[in-house]
């Protein structure tokens, strides 16, 4: 059984979600400068995107930390 993880701002958030909303916030162009990965410089797509997520960890947690910054900083601006 799954405990709650309120301190986890990854619980619950897909990789799909995840990127949805880093792009609707940053934006293809801005993710590429602060991510320099190709799927997100080169004719950037959410499925392009995440098949490579999927298999490369270290593109993987820049991603995911980059949306926990993001998460804390709105959530930060909200208080």
């Amino acid at each position: 059984m799954q405990g709650i993880q309120p301190n986890n701002p990854l619980h619950g958030v897909t990789l799909e979600q995840l990127l949805n909303e880093l792009v609707a916030f940053y934006g293809w162009d801005v993710l590429g400068r602060k991510i320099e990965i190709r799927c997100f410089t080169h004719d950037p797509s959410i499925t392009s995107s995440l098949k490579f997520l999927r298999r490369t960890p270290w593109a993987r947690e820049r991603v995911e930390s980059l949306y926990i910054e993001m998460v804390q900083g709105v959530s930060a601006r909200q208080q």
